[in-house]
């Protein structure tokens, strides 16, 4: 039986872009110059669009696709009598409901759908029967462990870094707007805050626009105490401000929704972030910008190595982008899906605040922070050692801290978002679900 792939082959017929124009937060250039940029096939200037964004690109049979680390961008291939269509979203279920728009909703199963992998370009061009592979072309590839191993050095670079990224978006807001800080007294967080604050003061505007929230889940949880800690030692108590949940009010069933994802650390931590959200969203009904410390973890390597069986030290200080991007869209392991490490993890708290209508920030999210980041040589500075591997974050951000920002910045012992704002009794109600029954509740999301 011969197959006529000339036949079968066809360019995609129809471009479905479900994706907010207003979304796109590019400070340079031109949101239609950024689409002109991938579909030019220069990582360097697609590397050089400044901000947030989410893009579609077409140019004849060639559809681009792009995004920064910071938010999602997935896409689907329906099959029509004219020929493939493609439709491109941010949520699983806006893909759903447009297939069933449009009398396609048998083609749809949730793990059909494909997110773009962060930091690349994908390009798809024929498709038939069968799709091809799309094909990933990276934009950011950082040198890797080119610093010398010098903690002064380091930090200095890298909390300059950040402090530089943190005045370029406070250039681009409403001098009057004030500005949230999700805080738990952690380093990210910490960093986040007294960047901003440093950052308003040389600008001339003042620190009142700033707060700084922590949340309390069933009672006053460690975040709490280390939060009030962390702004007495660097004398800015002025700025907390507390926010209480009932334990009640944590919905793993509304976080497994509105992250579209079954992993317990990433629900749980979407539940909590809710919880803080809608906290700050009730007191203040017109605030809208948050700025956090995600992706801070992810470029410091200052996770548990012990807590997963599939890592080791020489495959977290010597796998590019590690924590950022799992272990790359080429590899076996790796997620059409979701994508894999931060790349998938940004949903929880991108999710989280589109949910209340908040709009987010994280310095931690941009390249030239993650270049430096990359730039550290992890290997030498931990010489083999889990220890020495978690001291280094603390660390790094302490000595940035006073050179770049003039601030003997507390260093507190790391600790999960959830596990901190949660009170025992709480945070033992956020762990009861397994994988499984998160799994199941993700599934029912798109039967219902």
């Amino acid at each position: 039986m011969s197959f006529d792939f000339a036949h079968h082959a066809r360019p995609i017929a129809l471009v479905i872009d479900l994706v907010d124009p207003a979304s796109q937060r590019i400070a340079s250039p031109s949101v239609d110059d950024a689409r002109r940029r991938l579909l030019a096939g220069d990582p360097a200037a697609v590397l050089a669009i400044e901000g947030s964004f989410a893009l579609v690109a077409r140019e004849g049979q060639r559809v681009c696709l792009a995004r920064s680390l910071d938010r999602p961008l997935r896409y689907f291939l329906a099959k029509d009598t004219d020929g493939p269509a493609l439709v491109v979203a941010e949520r699983i279920d806006a893909i759903q409901q447009a297939l069933q728009e449009r009398g396609w909703a048998h083609q749809f199963h949730p793990t059909y759908t494909r997110m773009v992998p962060a930091h690349h370009v994908t390009t798809l061009r024929l498709v038939g029967c069968p799709d091809p592979s799309p094909e990933h072309l990276r934009f950011f590839d950082p040198p890797r462990g080119v610093l010398p191993a010098d903690l002064d050095l380091i930090g200095a670079r890298y909390v300059s870094a950040l402090h530089a990224e943190v005045r370029a978006w406070l250039r681009r807001q409403d001098a009057r707007e004030p500005i949230g800080v999700a805080f738990s007294g952690g380093v990210d967080s910490g960093l986040v805050l007294l960047s901003l604050y440093r950052a308003l003061l040389e600008t001339g505007s003042g620190a009142a626009r700033l707060k700084a929230f922590t949340l309390s889940v069933g009672g006053e949880g460690q975040d709490a105490r280390q939060a009030r800690e962390f702004l007495r030692r660097t004398d800015l108590e002025y700025l907390g401000e507390g926010i209480e949940a009932a334990a009640a009010d944590l919905d793993l069933d509304e976080a497994v929704a509105v992250i579209e994802d079954y992993k317990p650390l990433d629900v749980q931590c979407a539940a909590v972030a809710l919880a803080l959200l809608r906290g700050i969203r009730a007191r203040y009904p017109e605030w809208r910008l948050i700025a956090d410390g995600d992706g801070g973890d992810e470029n410091l390597k200052d996770y548990p190595i012990e807590e997963n069986a599939e890592l080791t030290i020489r495959s977290v200080v010597n796998n590019r982008m590690l924590y950022q991007e799992g272990w790359g869209c080429d590899s076996l392991k790796h997620s059409l899906t979701f994508s894999g490490g931060y790349s998938r993890a940004c949903v929880r708290t991108f999710a989280s605040l589109r949910r209340h209508g908040f709009q987010g920030f994280s310095p931690f999210t941009r390249p030239s922070v993650i270049a430096v980041a990359e730039a550290i040589p992890f290997a030498a500075l931990s010489d083999g050692s889990h220890e020495r591997l978690y001291a280094l974050k603390g660390e790094i951000a302490a000595r940035g801290a006073r050179a770049v920002l003039g601030f003997d910045m507390p260093v507190f012992p790391k600790r999960r978002f959830q596990h901190g704002a949660a009170a025992p009794a709480a945070e033992a109600l956020l762990a009861a679900a397994s994988e499984g029954a998160h799994r199941s509740r993700f599934l029912a999301h798109y039967r219902a």
